[in-house]
């Protein structure tokens, strides 16, 4: 679980990523090739025939134009499309492709289809386009797909042809090393950097920073850091820094933790939204409420708006900090403020009162949302009627079980606690009528299928209410679940 907190951190704090909040507006409402494809963001829609309409209509289509799109759907992640995008205009001879040009297409065909799909693109390659571009991207993706022997004898080729000169490269191996778990060797990747004369870049730093931090080596983290501040080229950022303070909370250096925030707040944009929740969240973790509403007011006034990931992070703060009254407050907010409907905003709250054993508000929140007809999520009933369970008030543990089944599709994604459906369908047999158990397993057969539990329960209601019990009897014997000794039992009853 460490290792799997520690490499989420990673990479949300650490990768070489940018980020953007900005969304594409086209002021004069000119119908552009980006306008037409920009809104067609299932996967599943090819743009190919978007792409063909446009030419077949009579409009240009430019090499930058294509270049500007292919980037722009790489950095929203939409990359089924942008793959689409680069091979429609290979395939179709807008541009010769240059290194470059294959070097993206290369890194999307691995985004995509996995390693061996881009090795074979590459090696399907002329001579003259196997250069370091190429070369690097190939490392790229075996590195994401954490192929260890294949980046590092890949390396070693890069190495013999005069490939491995770049600081990308080698924050490339270092990333492999962070994310197969062998965090001990990032700091030699680091001094053959040194010894190779190759730049050391915020990156590069960051990542071996990383590395001591999360073998607790904190006096080997500090060293890092110390160096990097005195390196004339270096421009420090809050990121480093946030680094930093988050393995000083968890080593429970409080004060250098405040010291090094402080730092990180110095660094940090005024309208960047992701360092305000970033650091939001540390102080949250210091127990700094004082600071963490600081931080929020700061954020409001400085972005122009706040989207739900900046109300799911302060809302997570909150909670963290017990304040749940606060947390209300802003959930009435962020309903007032016209953002799209995101069922982990409430959800964030709701969680917070389950965990405090608080299940009555909790479930008069998912009440609220039902009614307003806003999604709710089957887990969080599901954890509602567990609670209520572990205080033996079966009636709630009930109807919040069976708001859960019914919210959950068919045979898909969540499933039930089998303590709590155990516990209800034991008192359902105890006492449960006809329909009070029928009403129960209907909704549940559709999550789990039928098993002995569940028939004998059913055995018991009908013959309680005096009903006829073959046909269950031969269900039973469909479902392959044989008659035994508590079987005969219950039917004895009769």
């Amino acid at each position: 679980m460490q290792m799997q907190s520690n490499r989420r951190f990673f990479e949300t704090l650490i990768r070489n990523t940018i980020s953007s909040r900005s969304y594409y507006t086209n002021r004069r409402n000119k119908v552009t090739l980006y306008s037409k494809i920009s809104p067609l963001g299932n996967p599943s829609v090819r743009l190919s025939p978007e792409l063909d309409n446009w030419v077949e209509n009579g409009n240009k289509v430019r090499v930058g134009e294509l270049q500007r799109i292919i980037h722009d759907l790489r950095k929203r992640k939409r990359f089924d499309h942008a793959l689409e995008v680069s091979e429609w205009m290979n395939g179709k001879g807008i541009c010769a492709f240059s290194p470059t040009e294959h070097a993206v297409q290369l890194d999307l065909i691995g985004r995509v289809h996995g390693f061996l799909s881009a090795e074979s693109y590459f090696n399907n390659l002329r001579d003259q386009d196997k250069t370091d571009k190429t070369y690097g991207a190939l490392l790229n993706c075996y590195v994401r797909q954490r192929q260890t022997d294949k980046s590092l004898s890949h390396l070693q080729k890069m190495k013999e042809m005069g490939f491995a000169s770049s600081t990308l490269t080698y924050n490339d191996i270092m990333c492999l090393y962070t994310n197969v778990g062998q965090h001990e060797k990032v700091p030699h990747v680091l001094t053959e950097m040194k010894e190779n004369k190759v730049s050391l870049d915020n990156f590069s730093y960051r990542i071996c920073i990383n590395s001591y931090g999360v073998r607790s080596d904190i006096e080997g983290m500090e060293k890092i850091l110390e160096e990097m501040e005195r390196q004339p080229h270096i421009v420090m950022d809050w990121n480093t820094y946030a680094v930093v303070a988050n393995f000083y909370i968890k080593a429970g250096l409080k004060d250098k933790a405040n010291d090094t925030l402080k730092k990180s707040e110095g660094r940090l944009d005024n309208k960047d939204g992701i360092g305000y929740n970033h650091l939001i969240s540390l102080h949250a973790s210091l127990g700094n409420k004082v600071e963490v509403l600081r931080l929020w007011d700061l954020e409001k006034s400085a972005c122009k708006r706040c989207i739900n990931r900046d109300y799911i992070t302060m809302l997570e703060s909150l909670v963290r900090l017990d304040d749940l009254e606060e947390a209300d407050k802003l959930l009435k907010e962020w309903e007032s403020t016209g953002n799209c409907y995101d069922v982990r905003v409430p959800n964030t709250v709701i969680v917070g009162y389950i965990e405090r054993g608080l299940f009555e508000k909790a479930q008069a929140m998912l009440e609220d949302l039902m009614e307003k007809g806003k999604v709710s999520t089957p887990n969080s009933w599901g954890r509602v009627a567990a609670g209520y369970l572990d205080k033996g008030e079966m009636e709630k543990a009930m109807v919040c079980m069976k708001a859960a089944l019914c919210l959950c599709a068919e045979g898909k994604g969540w499933k039930p606690n089998p303590k709590v459906i155990a516990g209800i369908l034991s008192s359902l047999g105890e006492k449960g009528s006809i329909e009070d158990v029928e009403a129960f397993v209907s909704p549940l057969r559709t999550v789990i299928p039928m098993n002995r539990q569940m028939y004998h329960v059913l055995i018991k209601a009908y013959i309680r209410g005096g009903k006829e019990v073959n046909g269950l009897l031969a269900s039973m014997k469909t479902d392959k679940i044989d008659e035994d000794e508590e079987t005969k039992m219950i039917l004895s009853m009769k």
